[in-house]
């Protein structure tokens, strides 16, 4: 009798698991604007299965619309993953989704100081973020909980765009990059602010060209655990990767080059990310488009290049899965030619090659513009 209840028990478990086990999948969401040369604009988050596995791979599960004028940029989630926000280009708006009801609802939150909408960042203690404005110079300081601007950060004389922060040394770090409507005027200035005050500390130029450089730093992210803290720049233009490193004596950071990308053949790095173990950087080139992989374990100031994988023109922002199989790379840099593929590279991180393309978007005439994987398989990666 035992026996036979035992058996029936692991029967229906196994049955249970079935569903899963029958039907994987690995769902996505992309922001999603019409190519250039598209008649009719179109704007959307799309939400797509990119399990290479999956009987359903490639295919839409969900399409959101946006406005056509919107041009919706990244996507970034809060701490818990419950809220996704959504900067804008074209629109002093930015959209917060509540990512615990389904459907997904939208909220639209009016932040009239900012023009062009680029990064979010959020504070440890989830009570504010901060949004950078490349078009009008400033930081936007946000109530995380209401969800609506408290005060703006000036930035005379810059294009903020990356933003990163970091609690323990109450540091915000802001990167100067370009003009948005023709990509001129290029930065080659990070900021440093206080972030408990908004108190513009310092600014730094992160070149070794005479100035103007035209270097154009655009992100910038502290790696995780790091001791003393060390943050990372990619220089959009430059073709480079910059260190700062915080000196507690000097309570200041020192600022230098880590990475030239230009011997390797690779140009215009944007984004960057972390393993959980902390000694691995990943760094995407948009230029022809590659995923390059770092080993930053014996010194984050002179980080060593593993390997580089191609990805495809416009090699932008990348999604990971949470057990760190699966890299997604989104390929597509703000619909300009040469840098918009419109594809996503499925990378296996164990095997260290590319597995699969996403071509969905790209065969209906569409530019993916962010990625991020839904809350139960996303792993942050430093972000």
């Amino acid at each position: 009798m035992r026996r036979r209840t035992l058996w029936l028990i692991g029967s229906l478990m196994i049955v249970g698991l079935l569903p899963s086990m029958l039907h994987a999948e690995i769902l996505a969401m992309l922001n999603y604007e019409s190519k250039r040369e598209q008649t009719i604009r179109r704007e959307g988050i799309a939400i797509i299965d990119v399990d290479p596995k999956s009987e359903q791979f490639g295919q839409i599960v969900m399409d959101i619309p946006l406005p056509p004028d919107l041009v919706a940029h990244h996507i970034f989630y809060n701490q818990d993953a419950s809220k996704a926000y959504v900067t804008a280009l074209g629109q002093s708006i930015l959209y917060v989704m509540d990512m615990k009801k389904f459907p997904y609802r939208m909220k639209k939150v009016p932040v009239p100081e900012c023009k062009v909408g680029e990064d979010v960042v959020f504070s440890g203690d989830k009570k504010t973020w901060y949004l950078t404005c490349m078009g009008s110079q400033n930081v936007i300081v946000g109530d995380a909980t209401a969800d609506r601007p408290i005060k703006a950060i000036s930035l005379p004389g810059t294009h903020p765009h990356g933003i990163a922060i970091h609690d323990g040394i109450d540091r915000i770090l802001v990167p100067s990059t370009v003009h948005p409507p023709d990509l001129g005027d290029p930065g080659e200035t990070v900021t440093v602010i206080e972030a408990s005050t908004g108190k513009v500390l310092s600014s730094h130029t992160v070149s070794n060209k005479p100035s103007p450089s035209g270097e154009a730093p655009v992100e910038v992210l502290f790696v995780p655990g790091s001791n003393p803290p060390v943050a990372y720049i990619t220089n959009m233009f430059g073709g480079a990767l910059w260190a700062a490193v915080w000196a507690p004596a000097k309570k200041a950071f020192e600022f230098s080059q880590a990475f030239d990308f230009t011997p390797i053949g690779s140009g215009v790095p944007l984004e960057m990310y972390f393993n959980k173990k902390g000694n691995r950087l990943y760094v995407t080139t948009a230029k022809p488009g590659h995923f390059h992989i770092f080993d930053i374990s014996q010194d984050p100031r002179h980080p060593k290049l593993v390997k580089t994988i191609p990805a495809a023109a416009g090699a932008h922002h990348v999604a990971f899965t949470l057990d760190e199989r699966y890299a997604f790379v989104q390929n597509s840099l703000l619909n300009l030619p040469g840098m918009s593929d419109g594809s996503i590279t499925v990378i296996d991180l164990v095997k260290g090659e590319v597995v699969a393309s996403v071509d969905t978007l790209k065969n209906q005439g569409f530019n993916p513009n962010c990625i991020v994987l839904l809350p139960e398989w996303n792993f942050p990666a430093g972000h």
